[in-house]
């Protein structure tokens, strides 16, 4: 001792205080650690930093007052060090550009630089296990120099270590023990950090101090670390993700406001995207090998485990911070999409087995429903899910039908404020609109367009204790919403009207039926009054429709569906209400199946539209027949073909004969071609009974027709007069004039390359070919080689393209994508222009000018073919040829106004 005491303590070398006994170290603490301080701010060597600061924190750290650390040791050392850190990090990657295994000096540099780093690592791990071991509750403010040191440290190791394969290229293996050993000592240190981070304690009757903005950057600088590990240790990042879950739940009281939550949120939803596309990728790798490989299915199953552990975080996170999560919700709408379109049975999935899909689903997805339910009750969601200019690319179109079935599903356990927030519609602000549920469900639906046509099936329980069936999206949208329809709070119901009937209006056929499903379930569930308040309204705006458009095809059948739901003694109030007898009623009555009617009711209101059909026609013929009454003309006829079609035994022979003597006295005057749409199979319908001569005037029109290339619902009304030609005998006097004429349709017919009037064609000839007792002329109809194979396919349902699965989604796909965005946008702005304004009067439609002109134009030639035919028939009248003179004045006088 006395030697000891003969150097003073402040003039002791190094390497001496280094042995120093722990007494020793403890009585010249107060003379000793001022120097060792001064020499460590003023040295120049890295290797006397990290002696200097050892000798501290093995020898001096033990005795110093732990309340006091921060003010005599961690604010004195920590910033230097770190800058230290900092700056053997960038010698590090500037000299690493020249390592090779011949350059044994820079090799030599660069380890020793390593070697150091290790043991200033070491350094601090010795600070933070001080401090654990000599406190049991630590307040962050007497150490606060202490984490964030620490952090910032371990960060730059982790990211060099993860960028060690292009900082050092191809001579990693030159320094990968000493990297591996620098990453070992960097995830000690951060374990043992946590340890440290666990035991601190905020006053939580404090609303503001420096401990809780220290937690606060603590727990942002440990979400900073994970997006560094996330590759490169999953039990690590795991391990690290619950200290910050644990950590935030543990001081939420004080630190809630201060937390960056969005970036919380968006970190964790990353991480279990990037972990569930791993999962994915192994799982394909499986299935598409043929040796299962025990390595890989045990990579697989702890990937999942990863994705499970994300998940629950997520959810426990959302559960306990959801107030302060308003711009955290695009965020995780887009997860659940996200998760979703990778996973089948979405066209955009990884082909991965059954077996697979299952655990996957068993373990991770079914995570995603909960936090669905959590989300349920929260405006800022609900204003993400059904922003009205919400636009999604084609693989998020299927995802986000799903989620809107699922909170569809939630909805009826909710209360009812909840319910009325997703089902009503509200203006969010100047630009943004919030639609109902109902209508963002029929517009989610619509953009499907491609896992309905393949079609893409969903697993379904139809009952409880019965096992899962395979549905299609249709079946499975459409349950779901009658479900949700059922259950329905009552003061949403104007909602549901108005829903359903946007729907049942829209451009989109798909869309219209599937509204149509939900109403006819409506009209089933609901009261027998509701049905027939229902059917009301549908026929009232049937009459106030302005023409012929979508709408009106659309209304009319879902009249015609309603009208089977309803009860006999409704039945008759409505047809009292809308009298067949009453002319203007009879745009009605062609849109309702008689056989919704009961025997005695179908045949005395079949009776009465024929009667008011076959006066109104007589009406016609026997009036000035101007083309301005050509409509409710067609109106007529159409209703006499409903009452054919769907209750003909109703009829008596007299009122048989009677609609064949309209129809052909009709057939005489006119060839229209919208009015041969309705008057050819009101004819054929008679078939067997019309006069040979009216048959052969038919099939000669018709081919004179056809060359003219009318539209297509004229073709298809050729072809059902054709159909029903198969079981007729042709007198023999008229065969000359009927077969070679009925041969040249079918060829024109047949040679048709719509796919739709193909098809048809191929129908009709193969029934008339199997009924008709003319088989000679069955050849003639085939006029070419290509007609006779097309034929000969159909009939051994042959000439199939054969498509695989795979083949077959990536098709509907590149369609999907090809074709639905820029068909969305037309037809939301068709839809917006042609959508329906029920008058009070039913009007002339107002047609633009162009379309007046080519009306007025077909209906004079119209007009000239009429006289055409009369001619044929018969001597003309002696006035005709003056009136044809008149005609022809008029029309030079035109020709000079068009040039």
């Amino acid at each position: 001792m006395s030697q000891e005491r003969a150097v003073p303590a402040s003039a002791v070398p190094l390497e001496e205080l280094s042995s120093w006994p722990e007494e020793l170290c403890r009585r010249e603490l107060p003379s000793v650690l001022p120097r060792l301080l001064s020499m460590y701010q003023h040295s120049d060597s890295w290797l006397e930093h990290i002696q200097i600061l050892k000798i501290i924190v093995e020898m001096f750290l033990p005795h110093m007052n732990h309340l006091t650390l921060e003010q005599t040791f961690f604010s004195q050392v920590l910033p230097k060090t770190v800058r230290l850190y900092d700056d053997m990090m960038y010698e590090l990657t500037s000299q690493a550009r020249g390592l090779s295994s011949q350059n044994l000096e820079i090799q030599t540099t660069i380890r020793n630089i390593l070697q150091t780093m290790v043991q200033l690592l070491g350094a601090l791990t010795g600070c933070v296990q001080h401090v654990c071991a000599t406190q049991e509750s630590i307040i962050l403010e007497n150490i606060h120099s202490l984490p964030s040191s620490v952090l910032h440290v371990i960060k730059s190791t982790f990211v060099h270590c993860k960028n060690s394969e292009s900082v050092y290229s191809g001579r990693l293996h030159l320094v990968s023990d000493l990297l591996q050993a620098l990453f070992k000592e960097a995830y000690s240190l951060q374990k043992q950090l946590m340890e440290l981070l666990d035991m601190v304690c905020i006053d939580p009757l404090i609303d503001e101090n420096d401990d809780i903005l220290n937690m606060v950057v603590v727990i942002h600088s440990l979400l900073d670390i994970c997006s560094v590990i996330s590759s490169m240790d999953h039990a690590f990042h795991a391990n690290t993700w619950k200290f910050i879950i644990k950590q935030s739940l543990k001081h939420q009281s004080v630190i809630k406001s201060q937390l960056k939550h969005k970036d919380i949120i968006t970190s964790l939803c990353e991480d279990i995207l990037f972990s569930f596309r791993s999962c994915l990728q192994l799982a394909e790798q499986m299935t598409q090998s043929d040796a299962q490989d025990n390595t890989d299915c045990k990579l697989f199953q702890k990937t999942l485990k990863l994705c499970r552990f994300f998940a629950n975080s997520l959810l426990h996170y959302t559960k306990e911070f959801l107030p302060f999560l308003s711009d955290s919700c695009c965020t995780l709408h887009q997860l659940y999409l996200q998760v979703h379109s990778k996973f089948p049975p979405s066209l955009y999935a990884a082909g991965i087995s059954k077996a697979q899909q299952e655990e996957i689903a068993g373990a991770f997805l079914v995570t995603l429903d909960p936090l669905v339910s959590q989300l349920l009750k929260f405006q800022p969601f609900v204003e993400v899910v059904l922003d009205s200019e919400l636009e999604l690319p084609c693989e998020l179109q299927f995802p986000q039908c799903l989620l809107l079935v699922v909170i569809m599903d939630e909805l009826p356990s909710q209360p009812e404020d909840v319910q009325t927030l997703w089902c009503t519609e509200t203006q969010v602000s100047e630009a943004t609109t919030r639609v109902s549920l109902l209508k963002a469900i029929f517009s989610s639906f619509e953009q499907c367009s491609g896992e309905l046509s393949l079609p893409v099936h969903l697993q379904e329980v139809k009952s409880k204790g019965q096992t899962e069936v395979a549905v299609t999206l249709y079946q499975h949208v459409c349950v779901h919403l009658c479900t949700f329809i059922a259950s329905l709070h009552p003061s949403l119901f104007p909602e549901l009207d108005t829903a359903l009937l946007n729907a049942v209006l829209s451009a989109n056929m798909i869309t219209s039926l599937l509204a149509m499903d939900a109403w006819c379930f409506l009209a089933r569930y609901g009261t027998a009054e509701l049905c027939a308040h229902h059917v009301a309204i549908v026929a009232h705006l049937i009459k106030s429709c302005p023409g012929e458009c979508h709408q009106l095809t659309s209304l009319s059948v879902l009249l015609r569906r309603l009208f089977f739901f309803m009860t006999p003694p409704q039945q008759v109030e409505f047809i009292q209400k809308f009298s067949p007898k009453e002319a203007e009623n009879l745009l009605l009555w062609q849109y309702i199946s008689f056989q919704a009617l009961p025997a005695e009711l179908r045949k005395q209101t079949a009776l009465e539209v024929s009667r008011s059909g076959t006066a109104q026609c007589r009406k016609w013929l026997s009036s000035s027949r101007t083309l301005g009454e050509l409509e409710s003309l067609n109106t007529v006829l159409s209703a006499l073909l409903a009452v054919c079609n769907s209750a003909s035994e109703a009829l008596d022979m007299g009122q048989q004969t009677a609609v064949k003597e309209v129809g052909s006295q009709l057939w005489a005057l006119l060839n229209i071609k919208l009015t041969l749409c309705l008057l050819l199979p009101l004819l054929g319908f008679f078939i067997q009974t019309l006069d040979p001569q009216l048959i052969s005037q038919v099939i000669t029109l018709q081919t004179s027709l056809l060359k003219s290339e009318p539209p297509d619902h004229v073709r298809l009304a050729v072809l059902d007069f054709l159909s029903s030609l198969g079981k007729l005998f042709i007198p023999q006097a008229i065969q000359d004039k009927i077969l070679p004429h009925l041969s040249s349709v079918f060829a024109l017919l047949l040679a048709d390359r719509n796919w739709l009037l193909e098809q048809h064609s191929l129908e009709a000839f193969t029934q008339f070919a199997e009924g008709t007792n003319h088989e000679e002329i069955v050849p003639q109809c085939l006029s070419s080689e290509e007609t006779k194979k097309k034929v000969v396919s159909f009939l051994e349902k042959t000439g199939f393209v054969e498509e695989t699965a795979a083949a077959r989604v990536e098709r509907v796909k590149q369609e999907k994508g090809t074709f639905w965005e820029p068909f969305a946008k037309v037809t939301v702005e068709e839809a917006k222009k042609s959508a329906l304004q029920p008058s009070a009067k039913r009007a002339r439609h107002e047609l633009p000018l162009e379309e007046e002109y080519r009306s007025a134009l077909q209906a004079a030639t119209a007009a000239l073919e009429a006289i055409e035919l009369l001619l044929q028939k018969s001597p003309p009248p002696d006035w005709l040829l003056t009136k044809m003179e008149t005609l022809q004045e008029r029309i030079d006088k035109l020709k000079h106004h068009v040039f």
